[in-house]
């Protein structure tokens, strides 16, 4: 690891249910776009998770810098937080923007914030140090208003996911408190638990492709007696869904009250099928669906 240098960032496995263990700690999963900053007194460089150097799109970020003067390699979560809670739909708007004038707008009326949750280098490489030793570092660093530590507690990692399901936010991380920082590398030290949704959805038509195993479905819930368009998913041709799929009875014009498209299947909206999804979107699509029966 070199200051100013990129480098992948360790990664997180997933597991389906929350646990207690003494051994971890527990923290927010912040729903943003991970990233890492390099900061010291001539130094300020943010770079994603692919390396890609997105200093300039946030130049809000830079105020960073007026607190931390050592030579410093925090790893975290950039937010941009509405009503308390992080927007990613927004977030996803300001990253896509190129035009200076632009960035500097959604800067001053928009602004993100970095949410830090380690400390990997001050003036030297930490990756080493047990992860509660980092955390200790990391709380030596002064918040502002776009630096914020990431507040943790441990032991009790269900009683944290039930707060999380109850504020509805993405999901939770738990971490071995031992663990060291692997460079690039997904391991069982660092787990995440998402707060995935479960709904049932109509089937309002279907797209195949020869010789690709999967199909996807256009999906729709009912808004007074209108079938609303919410998003698709796919399926597997070897399903049994997928028998059902095409015994359904076609339908010429879209079911859907607010989408079509060409070469869509349409069929009459009577089968269901049930999606697992993260969240809603500001359009009220589905965000991250996954077909479950």
């Amino acid at each position: 690891m070199k200051f100013g240098n990129f480098f992948a960032p360790m990664l997180l496995q997933e597991v389906e249910e929350s646990f207690d263990s003494s051994n971890f700690l527990y923290e927010l999963k912040f729903d943003g776009i991970r990233a890492t900053i390099h900061v010291g007194k001539d130094t300020f460089i943010i770079y994603n998770r692919r390396g890609k150097d997105i200093t300039n799109t946030y130049p809000e970020l830079r105020k960073i810098q007026e607190k931390i003067h050592k030579n410093t390699i925090v790893d975290g979560e950039i937010v941009l937080l509405e009503n308390k809670k992080p927007n990613f739909s927004k977030l996803q708007e300001r990253s896509h923007l190129k035009d200076k004038r632009k960035i500097n707008y959604f800067a001053e009326n928009h602004p993100v914030c970095f949410i830090a949750f380690d400390l990997v280098y001050q003036e030297k490489e930490l990756t080493n140090l047990p992860l509660i030793e980092r955390k200790k570092l990391l709380g030596q660093l002064p918040d502002n208003n776009y630096f914020i530590k990431t507040l943790y507690v441990i032991k009790e990692g269900k009683k944290l996911f039930q707060k999380v399901k109850e504020k509805d936010l993405e999901g939770m991380v738990a971490k071995k408190m031992d663990s060291t920082y692997q460079i690039g590398i997904r391991t069982k030290d660092w787990l995440k638990i998402k707060n995935i949704k479960q709904e049932l959805f109509y089937v309002g038509g279907y797209q195949e492709e020869e010789n690709k195993p999967m199909v996807r479905l256009f999906l729709g819930e009912y808004k007074n007696n209108n079938l609303c368009y919410v998003g698709k998913v796919m399926v597997g041709k070897k399903s049994k869904f997928y028998k059902q799929l095409i015994e359904a009875e076609r339908k010429r014009i879209s079911p859907f009250w607010n989408f079509k498209e060409p070469k869509i299947k349409y069929i009459v909206p009577k089968l269901t099928c049930e999606v697992a999804y993260l969240e809603r979107t500001e359009k009220n699509a589905l965000r991250q669906p996954v077909f479950k029966k």
